[in-house]
């Protein structure tokens, strides 16, 4: 996720209308001309370790930025417990790393440890104040998703709890249902492992135990539909499923 922070300048009209043109095409790719970049696109925390280390990158070779770091709960909120980013500022040298500790704070046993809950990672580059005049300055910020997976739950390596999803066909709707402690986000269907993508599907996370009426036609997604997920390292892999009648279950894992 990008935003548009900071925008300082003194501009004629002619000059607002070039600029927001060429905002526009800077935007039109997410993370265009970032400075500051995270290693990963989501952020898990094991309880069993109860933090997590985080690298950040300067990717401009001439200009230091400050990386400013913040976690929010599901509804958007700035929050400090019970997760805590730490520094939550910091100054990144040109071309270097600085890294980030994401850790249990305070209040965790009123989190769920039957079950994972979500959170929202925040860092966004704030770049050196410029000493030219009518400068545009723009501040990007990058938002992953954090899970807290607690220690009742962890997984190893070989754990697949993501093949334990089930499809249930209504109509001309597929009702999927999560039958896991985990979170799982769906990003595509498709009728078969060859087949195109289904139109009119919209991604979606799934709650632990929850079930989710899939958008796009049933009749579309066909009776071997193929659901592509997140996995833990941002990878893109994908379930085939197998129908018999209405109910259909997974029948193997794709490589993404």
């Amino acid at each position: 996720m990008v935003n548009v922070k900071r925008i300082s300048a003194k501009f004629t009209a002619i000059q607002v209308t070039t600029v927001t043109l060429m905002l526009s095409t800077l935007l039109a790719s997410q993370g265009a001309g970032a400075a500051i970049s995270l290693d990963r696109t989501r952020v898990i925390l094991d309880g069993e370790a109860r933090s997590v280390t985080l690298t950040v990158t300067n990717k401009n070779k001439a200009l230091p930025y400050l990386a400013q770091t913040w976690i929010e709960d599901e509804q958007g909120n700035k929050i400090q417990k019970p997760l805590l980013a730490l520094p939550p500022l910091q100054r990144v040298e040109p071309g270097a790393k600085g890294q980030i500790k994401v850790q249990v704070a305070s209040d965790m046993e009123k989190l769920p440890q039957d079950k994972e809950s979500v959170f929202y990672f925040n860092v966004r580059e704030i770049p050196p104040k410029s000493t030219k005049a009518n400068s545009l300055q723009i501040a990007l910020q990058t938002r992953v998703k954090l899970f807290y997976r607690p220690a009742a739950i962890h997984l190893d390596q070989n754990s697949k709890p993501w093949e334990q999803i089930t499809l249930t066909r209504q109509g001309d709707k597929y009702v999927v249902h999560n039958p896991t402690p985990y979170f799982v986000t769906l990003t595509a269907v498709s009728p078969s492992a060859a087949g195109s993508k289904v139109a009119g599907f919209i991604p979606v996370m799934l709650s632990p135990k929850a079930d989710v009426t899939l958008t796009g036609s049933a009749k579309a997604m066909g009776n071997s539909p193929v659901l592509t997920y997140i996995n833990d390292y941002g990878g893109h892999p994908r379930l085939a499923f197998g129908c018999a009648g209405s109910v259909c279950s997974v029948k193997s894992s794709l490589a993404g």
